[in-house]
């Protein structure tokens, strides 16, 4: 197996994976699961580890008594947080050589998560809590805009609590459900679907004007 096939098997057989941790490793699951969220929303270069299906999958099995949901949920609202003021930092003292130097961070993302700004404003940290990628580059951009920390906080923990509460407590509940736990390897595709349901009708959308543009000159 390629990194690339592992990843993509990660990604959709999650609840596998988690499986593992829990079995092998005990309390300390708690601490792999919060560097993954960190990773996730932290580093500008890792924008494609799952959260939204991490969180649901880790709901489901709390469910189940695995783990202790509301633990879970402290552990994971915290990696949130610290991941985005980590990421606001990094923006904050060197964001523009990061982008001039790093062909790891694609502009294309930089611009896209500028765009939501000028249209959510400070909201935009709350908001890209659930849009995959631009999760990821909001802080990063607030950092570079130079948003006031205080500011920039008191949206991050807002978000990040409820991101968190939002994907954890709704795979609790529907995890008890036989059908879910029976599919969950469709569900997880679903919630991915889902999550970049808005880049792709952003991506429509700019294909569309863009034609426009061109059919008028």
């Amino acid at each position: 197996m390629t990194i690339i096939q592992i990843f993509f098997d990660f990604i959709l057989h999650i609840d596998k994976y988690i499986t593992i941790i829990i079995q092998n490793y005990g309390a300390a699951a708690y601490i792999i699961l919060f560097f993954i969220i960190f990773c996730e929303t932290g580093l500008v270069i890792t924008p494609f580890l799952p959260g939204d299906s991490l969180l649901f999958i880790a709901g489901a099995f709390a469910a189940r008594g695995a783990i202790n949901a509301f633990l879970l949920f402290l552990t994971l609202s915290l990696a949130a947080i610290i991941g985005d003021s980590f990421n606001y930092m990094v923006g904050n003292y060197a964001g523009e050589k990061l982008i001039s130097n790093n062909r790891l961070i694609k502009k294309r993302y930089i611009d896209k998560t500028k765009a939501f700004y000028e249209k959510y404003g400070g909201k935009t940290i709350i908001l890209a809590r659930f849009i995959p990628i631009i999760r990821t580059f909001a802080p990063f951009v607030a950092g570079i805009g130079a948003m006031k920390y205080k500011r920039f906080l008191f949206y991050n923990v807002i978000g990040g609590i409820a991101w968190v509460a939002i994907f954890i407590f709704s795979g609790y509940y529907f995890g008890r459900i036989p059908l879910v736990q029976e599919n969950l390897t469709y569900l997880i595709l679903l919630i991915i679907l889902i999550s970049i349901l808005p880049l792709i009708i952003e991506f429509i959308k700019n294909k569309i004007k863009n034609k426009r543009v061109k059919n008028s000159l």
